[in-house]
């Protein structure tokens, strides 16, 4: 199964971890052993796969291109953004205008669609040292066709647009949606997902469980039970429900109205953080994101969340979806859990669209990952 084993699982003991604990944690904490970094890792770049009219988004290209064009400048701004594309020529001169192209790399590739964040390498740290772990992509649970995403890692490595060790994971999906890291040795997911008989059938909890501490070094997963969008295709992903900030802050999506289909849903999920402690034993610093108004598409609702925000070296990109005051709710909330970031919203009403936002179409690496 490709799993590394026989190294320490944390970069120190837990009684080592527990001094950083007593305090609102938002600087980077190195770790030297062998880990899964946090989103919060200092970063090469960021990966888009861009939208082309052989995915779903034919019908509607033009707007969800001016979307990717937004963030495409943010990124571009300060870090390394990889595109993949299988029209380099065409992406360039969408793009070109309004990019730092001193910052913009391409890779062509044949792609299916554009979510990024489940079709991604996902990155584990030794030392430094990045290796690209390369998990099975099967379209959330074989709902959607998904082989050419599940070789634009192998393809991206060959070209050499990634650097890093190759990691062959091929016999064991997972999408990046459906984990968080705090960087130091706990797993943030969602048993909704995890758990779909149409990803990992012949494996049961205890057996993932497993297989995950193995692969990330993991001393142990937190798994909600709890938590519902309506309109989600990816049977819950935690990118959309509740988020690490820092190893004892998580930002969570918080439904206030009774009346909401949400509601009861997210009101044990909430609950159940509540029980969650950080390495120290200690409760976590919850902040609630507030609930996006209900945006449907024919009838029918779809999984808008500010929990879908990407973190970046510098700023944080957050979906907005021209909903003033949820937006600047949102945004407020962003600041309390990263004071040194720039927050910056993005019109995400586009990608919702298809059922996705921001971090869903975006693949962070850490330093050395992309040149």
């Amino acid at each position: 199964m490709g799993i590394i084993v026989g190294l320490p699982r944390s970069g120190g003991s837990e009684k080592d971890l527990q001094l950083n604990f007593g305090k609102i944690i938002t600087e980077q904490v190195e770790v030297r052993a062998p880990h899964l970094p946090a989103e919060w890792h200092q970063q090469s770049g960021i990966q888009l796969t861009w939208p082309h009219a052989g995915t779903d988004w034919a019908y509607m290209l033009n707007e969800v291109q001016e979307c990717f064009l937004n963030i495409a400048q943010e990124i571009a701004k300060r870090e390394i953004l990889l595109i993949v594309t299988p029209e380099p020529k065409a992406v360039r001169d969408q793009i070109e205008a309004t990019v730092n192209m001193d910052n913009v790399r391409f890779l062509k590739c044949e792609t299916n669609d554009t979510w990024a964040r489940d079709h991604g390498a996902i990155t584990m740290i030794d030392e430094g040292n990045p290796s690209l772990l390369d998990f099975a992509f099967n379209g959330w649970g074989l709902k959607y066709a998904s082989g050419l995403d599940n070789q634009i890692t192998r393809h991206a490595l060959e070209a050499g647009a990634l650097k890093g060790g190759y990691v062959n994971h091929l016999d064991f999906v997972l999408e990046g949606g459906s984990i968080e890291s705090d960087g130091m040795g706990t797993l943030l997911t969602t048993s909704e997902c995890l758990l779909s008989p149409n990803r990992n059938k012949r494996l049961n909890q205890v057996e993932i469980e497993e297989y995950l501490k193995s692969t990330f070094h993991l001393q142990r997963i937190l798994w909600l039970d709890h938590g519902y969008l309506a309109g989600d295709d990816t049977d819950s992903h935690i990118d959309t429900l509740a988020r690490f900030c820092s190893p004892n802050t998580i930002a969570y999506v918080k439904c206030d109205n009774s009346e909401d289909e949400h509601y009861k849903s997210l009101h044990d999920m909430e609950e159940q953080l509540k029980t969650f402690r950080t390495l120290a034993g200690e409760p976590y610093r919850l902040l609630a994101l507030p609930m996006v108004n209900k945006i449907e598409e024919d009838g029918e609702r779809l999984p808008a969340t500010y929990a879908n925000f990407l973190i970046m070296n510098e700023v944080i990109l957050y979906p907005t979806y021209d909903q003033p005051e949820n937006d600047h709710k949102a945004r407020e909330v962003l600041q309390q859990a990263f004071p040194k970031h720039e927050i910056i919203g993005i019109d995400c009403r586009a990608l919702i669209k298809q059922h996705g936002s921001l971090h869903c179409v975006t693949m962070q690496y850490p330093l050395g990952v992309i040149k």
